[in-house]
């Protein structure tokens, strides 16, 4: 195997190095000059497998070999879990081969030439990120816009549509609850302006809904400000849309029923004069 790998000098001061034995230290460089410097293609598990760089598919014999004479299977087996605590490598092994992979391999192999153009790369991403350009200023403004829109008014004229869809829903659950508690009506405009502007709901919608709930056994008094209105919108439109349908269906069936066909009414009792003529009928057929 051609090539030449990096070997940092701070891996002198490195527990992996400082608390390993003269055979393990040997181990590690030997598996440093085993990985893939770039990727090629092995079995592995019986499949091709794309090894990538930092990775080999080797065994524990052949890390003995490589490392040289005084170097057991034992010694290697004890060097990569050793190795796997430090966060230096991991090991994934089956019957015939193990696959090695070493961490960071990527980032230490790098030459200088890469790294520079790297931390330049980041320092100029870091500089945009600072500096805000003219597009990240109209795109701001247009939100700032844009939510300025659902902002809340400071007061209601009672003319307003917010304002008299408070006073419908007020009046609708008075009719449903006696003695009902004044609310106020300007913060539930708030709500009503914030349905409108914000969630898209015309005044024909909401003024419909409010009557349906109202009406019905259920809503009426669960739905109790425009805020629980709100909430609850979709699954009241739903409810309402079901309803309706049952409706139609059900006055279907009945003019059905109202103005079936004459002959499909039931049958009147023979005669008994009918009923004679019936059986000699049949006596002469059979």
């Amino acid at each position: 195997m051609a090539g030449w790998i990096k070997v940092h000098r701070d891996l002198l001061d490195k527990p992996i190095w400082v608390e390993s034995t003269p055979e393990q230290k040997t181990i590690l460089i030997t598996l440093l000059m085993m990985v893939n410097h770039q990727k090629r293609e092995w079995e592995w598990q019986g499949r091709p497998y794309n090894v990538e760089p930092g990775q080999v598919i080797t065994s524990l014999d052949s890390i003995a070999q490589k490392s040289g004479k005084g170097i057991s299977i034992q010694n290697i087996r004890t060097a990569l879990k050793r190795f796997e605590k430090y966060g230096f490598l991991t090991n994934k092994s089956t019957n015939k081969s193990r696959l090695i992979t070493i961490i960071n391999w990527v980032a230490y192999q790098k030459n200088d030439d890469e790294l520079t153009r790297e931390l330049t790369g980041s320092q100029q991403a870091r500089n945009r990120q600072l500096t805000p350009n003219k597009k990240d200023k109209e795109f701001k403004n247009d939100k700032k816009i844009k939510n300025n829109s659902f902002r809340k008014l400071d007061s209601y004229e009672e003319d307003s549509a917010p304002f008299q869809l408070s006073l419908r829903l007020l009046n609708n659950i008075k009719k449903n609850i006696t003695g009902f508690k004044e609310p106020n009506l300007q913060k539930w405009s708030d709500d009503f302006h914030l349905m409108m502007k914000r969630d898209k709901r015309t005044f024909e919608q909401i003024v419909c809904l409010i009557d349906w709930c109202q009406k019905d056994s259920f809503w009426k008094s669960n739905i109790l400000s425009p805020a629980k209105l709100r909430k609850q919108f979709d699954q009241l439109v739903l409810k309402s849309q079901s309803e309706k349908q049952t409706k139609e269906k059900n006055k279907s069936i009945q003019q059905f029923s109202v103005n079936r066909p004459s002959h499909w009414e039931e049958p009147k009792p023979l005669t008994n004069e009918e009923y004679s003529r019936m059986k000699k009928s049949e006596a002469e057929l059979f």
